[in-house]
Parts: C-alpha cells; sequence; structure tokens
C-alpha cells in the first residue's frame, strides 16, 4: 500500500508539473521527505498525505487509489481497508482507510491505532475539525497548551487547526474511531487535511 501511495505522489507531481521544490514549499516538508515519500523509503501519516493532496489539489482517497465512478454509497468491508503506515512510520501510528472507494468524501473516516511507547512526539496541525472516539485503550491527548486523558468509549471533537498529539497510556494500545472534516472537503477538485 505504502508504495502505491508513494508511486501515486510521484505520478500525479510529474502530470501536474510540480517540481519536489515547490512541493516543498507548498506542503512545508523538506525536498528529501517528499523524495522518501515519493520512493516508499518513509510511511507517511495522514496528515502529510492531507497536506501533499491538498498541494495537488485532489483527496487524500485519491492519493489511496480511489478511482471509482461517483456514487452515493460505498461498502468497505473490513477486510477491504487498506492499512497505512505501519510500524515503518516515525510515529509508529497505523490508519486503516474505513471510505477510500467513495469519491470527493466531505469526511476522511479512519481507524487510528497509537502504539505503546511512541517513536517519536510529533505534533499535527491542519485545516478543519477532527473527532476522535476511543475504542480500546487509554491515552494522553495534547491540544494547545491542554492536556486530557481519553478512555475507552470517551470521544472528543475539536478543531484541527490547533497543535494536538495523541499517545497512548497504559499497556494497550489505543484504536480510535477518527473522522477529519475539512470545510473545503467534498466540492469538486478540493481537498481536506488529516492527522
Amino acid at each position: 500500500m505504502e508504495a502505491e501511495i508513494g508511486r501515486r505522489i510521484k505520478a500525479l507531481r510529474t502530470e501536474k508539473g510540480i517540481t519536489l521544490e515547490s512541493l516543498a514549499q507548498q506542503t512545508g516538508f523538506s525536498k528529501g521527505y517528499l523524495s522518501k515519500v515519493e520512493k516508499s523509503k518513509k510511511a507517511p501519516p495522514v496528515s502529510t498525505l492531507g497536506n501533499i493532496a491538498r498541494a495537488f489539489n485532489v483527496t487524500i482517497s485519491s492519493l489511496l487509489g480511489e478511482e471509482s465512478p461517483r456514487t452515493s454509497l460505498c461498502l468497505v468491508r473490513k477486510q477491504e481497508r487498506p492499512l497505512i503506515a505501519r510500524d515503518g512510520t516515525a510515529f509508529g501510528y497505523s490508519y486503516e482507510a474505513m471510505a477510500y472507494r467513495y469519491p470527493n468524501k466531505m469526511m476522511e473516516p479512519f481507524i487510528l491505532t497509537l502504539p505503546v511507547g511512541i517513536k517519536k512526539r510529533t505534533f499535527f496541525q491542519h485545516e478543519g475539525q477532527e473527532i476522535l472516539f476511543v475504542i480500546q485503550g487509554r491515552m494522553r491527548f495534547s491540544h494547545g497548551n491542554e492536556e486530557y486523558v481519553v478512555e475507552q468509549g470517551d470521544c472528543i471533537y475539536f478543531d484541527s487547526s490547533i497543535p494536538h498529539f495523541g499517545e497512548s497510556i497504559g499497556p494497550k494500545e489505543v484504536r480510535c474511531f477518527m473522522v477529519i472534516y475539512n470545510s473545503a472537503s467534498g466540492r469538486e477538485g478540493t481537498n481536506h487535511g488529516a492527522k
């Protein structure tokens, strides 16, 4: 899956005539990092995919291989959900795309897994709003200068333009149902950010 994402990003960049340097300026990532993403040497978190997709004026789902015709319903079976950014990501997070087949989504739903013992503490920030519903585990969630302990069954809804970060606390990894919304999403030729 990660290799396909890298190939799609490079193909889109080439198709749109965007240099790595220009993409770096638009996204805020270094040329070296973007090159590693394209070569599948770095598994990007969803926030990175959101920033890249926004620069290309496409949806995150198009980077995941969304090539479906327009539809009013999409069913993705449990075993069909693509897993993005397994343990190879610098953050240790993994994401399962819940509705990747639905074109021009207004929301991006994922199952987010936070491992026990994070590899790197990094705050995320992107346009829009986000909701996290904890399915399993217990996490410490930072939003701006505030910190919360969020447990199984708890739900948080927040402004994702404020720096935020989650990490598991306790013996279990944390699994959350995550939905990202950006007011620019869902319109033809626009995109949304992501975690």
